[in-house]
C-alpha cells in the first residue's frame, strides 16, 4: 500500500489502541540486495517482542505480532518492495506502506504511532505526479527528486480512448466511392468533417481523463500534477481541464518516448524552484512569528501550545530524535529511554498533537531547519 492511500492522517493517528507498534526499514527493489530485507525485518520484530515483554503477557504479544510475522513469511511481498517500508500495528489495526524513499531502521512500541517518517514523505514539498497523455493512452506516475514510479490508475479512470468512448469513437477508415462511371478511376473520399470529429473525440477523451483523475487521484494526493504530452495535446487537455492541481508548466514531449529517468529529470526541473521557494517561505514565516512572540523552538512551550490548539504550523528536523513523553494535560516534557514500551520521540508526539488539532506539520531537512533544537513552532495567537 502506498502512502498516498492514507485518506485521513488524523484517522491514522488515532487508529487502534495501545500498545502501538511502528516499524520502519529501508528496502531494496532488486535482487540480490532485497534478499536481506526479510531478515532485517525479522530482527526488528525481535526488538519489538523484547520491548513488549516488559509489560505484556506472551499470549497478548503473540496475537499482536502475528500479522507482522505473516509479512515476514510472505516471499512474494519481499520480491515487490520499493525503497522503504512502514508497518503500523495495534490491537485490531494493521497497515503496511511501501515507500518511494528509504527510511532509517526503527522499531518503536509506545502509546502512540511513530509517524514522523511517514509525515516526511507525505508532506515533503518535492513530491509530484505526472500525467502522461497521448491521443489514445493515459498513464500516471508519482515521484520526487530521486525516484519516479508508475501508479496504477484507479477504477473508473479511462486508460485508452476506446475505454473512454467505446463504440462512439469515430471510424478512422475512409469511405471508397466510384465516380465517373465504369471507366472512371475509383476515388477515395472521406466524410466531410472527419478531422473535426477526431479532434472532438480527443477532447472528449481528455475531458473524461481529467474528470476521473481529479476525483480518484489528485483530490486524494493533493500533489502538483505535471502534464507530459505533445504540444498539440497540451493545449487541448488544458482547455478542458478543471483540475486545480494541474501545474502551469508541463513536459512538452511524447511520454511514450521517454524513460522513467527522463520523465523524472524533466519533472524535477519544473518542481525544484517551487520546492526551494516553499521551504524558504516556511522558514521566513517562523522567523517573523518568533520575532512577534508567536513562535518557539522549545519542546515544552510547543507542547503546551499544541495541547491548547495554538500551533498553526510545526517544522520538525527530519534527522533529530528526542526520546521521551509529553504529558497530555500540561504539555510537560519528560525525556527518557526510547527502548521503554511507553516512550516515543517527543518530536513525533508533538507532530501528532499538532496534526490532531488541524495544524500543519512539515518535516524539514536538517540543513533547512531555522533552529538547532529539532523543532520550530508557529502559533495561531
Amino acid at each position: 500500500m502506498d502512502p498516498t492511500e492514507i485518506d485521513n492522517l488524523k484517522d491514522l493517528i488515532d487508529s487502534g489502541a495501545p500498545p502501538r507498534i511502528s516499524l520502519y526499514q529501508p528496502t531494496h527493489r532488486h535482487f540480490p540486495q532485497n534478499q536481506q530485507d526479510s531478515i532485517r525485518f525479522r530482527n526488528l520484530l525481535e526488538e519489538v517482542e523484547k520491548s513488549l515483554s516488559h509489560e505484556y503477557e506472551s499470549g497478548e504479544i503473540g496475537s499482536l505480532l502475528e500479522p507482522l510475522k505473516e509479512v515476514a513469511r510472505n516471499e512474494e511481498f519481499w520480491n515487490c518492495t520499493l525503497d522503504g517500508l512502514a508497518v503500523l500495528a495495534a490491537p485490531d489495526f494493521f497497515r503496511v506502506f511501501r515507500l518511494q524513499r528509504g527510511v532509517p531502521e526503527l522499531a518503536v512500541v509506545a502509546d502512540s504511532f511513530h509517524i514522523k517518517p511517514l509525515l516526511r514523505i507525505l508532506q515533503s514539498a518535492d513530491r509530484y505526479q505526472i500525467l502522461g497523455v497521448t491521443r489514445d493512452r493515459v498513464r500516471l506516475f508519482e515521484g520526487n527528486r530521486d525516484v519516479l514510479d508508475e501508479v496504477e490508475l484507479a477504477p473508473g479512470v479511462p486508460r485508452t480512448l476506446t475505454e473512454a468512448l467505446g463504440e462512439e469513437v469515430t471510424d478512422a477508415r475512409l469511405t471508397v466511392s466510384s465516380y465517373g462511371g465504369a471507366q472512371g478511376p475509383a476515388m477515395r473520399h472521406g466524410h466531410g468533417g472527419r478531422k473535426d470529429q477526431v479532434e472532438h473525440d480527443a477532447e472528449r477523451f481528455f475531458r473524461a481523463v481529467d474528470r476521473e483523475t481529479k476525483a480518484k487521484h489528485s483530490s486524494r494526493a493533493k500533489l502538483p500534477l505535471i502534464l507530459a504530452a505533445l504540444p498539440e495535446n497540451q493545449s487541448v487537455f488544458r482547455r478542458v481541464s478543471h483540475n486545480p492541481y494541474l501545474a502551469e508548466q508541463g513536459i512538452d514531449a511524447d511520454p511514450e518516448g521517454l524513460s522513467l529517468n527522463d520523465l523524472r529529470d524533466a519533472a524535477w526541473q519544473l518542481v525544484q524552484p517551487h520546492y526551494l521557494e516553499r521551504l524558504g517561505a516556511i522558514v521566513e514565516e517562523y522567523q517573523e512569528s518568533r520575532g512577534q512572540g508567536l513562535g518557539t523552538e522549545e519542546a515544552g512551550d510547543a507542547a503546551a501550545a499544541a495541547i491548547a490548539g495554538r500551533v498553526a504550523k510545526l517544522l520538525v528536523d527530519a534527522d533529530c530524535e528526542l526520546p521521551g513523553r509529553i504529558d497530555a494535560t500540561t504539555g510537560e516534557v519528560e525525556f527518557d529511554d526510547l527502548e521503554k514500551a511507553d516512550v516515543d520521540d517527543v518530536l513525533d508526539d508533538l507532530a501528532t498533537l499538532v496534526a490532531r488539532q488541524g495544524g500543519e506539520v512539515v518535516v524539514v531537512p536538517r540543513d533547512r531547519m531555522p533552529t538547532k533544537t529539532g523543532l520550530a513552532a508557529v502559533f495561531r495567537y
